[in-house]
């Protein structure tokens, strides 16, 4: 009987260790770098795009914020992001990479250039409707946008 109900105790601690704790973000649909036990709103912005060659066989986009840092920072070279789900789906963001050019943080997509996002995984955590995300590469130092597919909606971060 006492194994049973150890065991039993057992199952149960391992089962809430599945789902990771992680403080509540107070705003739904905003990303926020988790550093030790405290969440570090990123910097929401809209993305402005240049076209260049519309049309033609070699077309491509430059996706640009202003400025060359982002305030929100982590020395995490594999950063862990919190999202409260509102109409953001957790499935739907992607993390790419910016270049400095201009003063100005962009990224270039072409047909000849392939601009591929790092890989998260997603994992719900124990409160409902909030989400664990973790970059599954290191990232080097640099400039970073967390954005949703399809959207010139960016949360920009750096890793120093």
């Amino acid at each position: 009987m006492h194994r049973l109900l150890l065991m039993c105790s057992c199952a149960a601690i391992c089962l809430a260790a599945d789902a990771p704790s992680v403080p509540e973000p107070p705003k739904a649909d905003m990303v926020y770098l988790l550093l030790a036990d405290n969440l570090v709103p990123t910097d929401a912005l809209e993305a402005q795009i240049d076209v260049r060659n519309k049309g033609k066989k070699n077309e491509e986009s430059t996706h640009y914020v202003p400025g060359e840092h982002a305030g929100a920072k982590t020395p995490l070279t594999s950063p862990i992001f919190v999202i409260k789900r509102g109409s953001l789906s957790p499935e739907a963001l992607q993390v790419f990479a910016f270049e400095i050019k201009n003063g100005r943080r962009e990224v270039t997509f072409s047909k000849k250039k392939s601009n591929k996002p790092f890989t998260m995984t997603i994992i719900p955590t124990a409160t409902e409707g909030v989400y664990r995300m973790e970059v599954d590469q290191n990232l080097p130092p640099g400039e970073y946008a967390v954005t949703p597919n399809g959207s010139e909606q960016v949360f920009c971060f750096a890793v120093y």
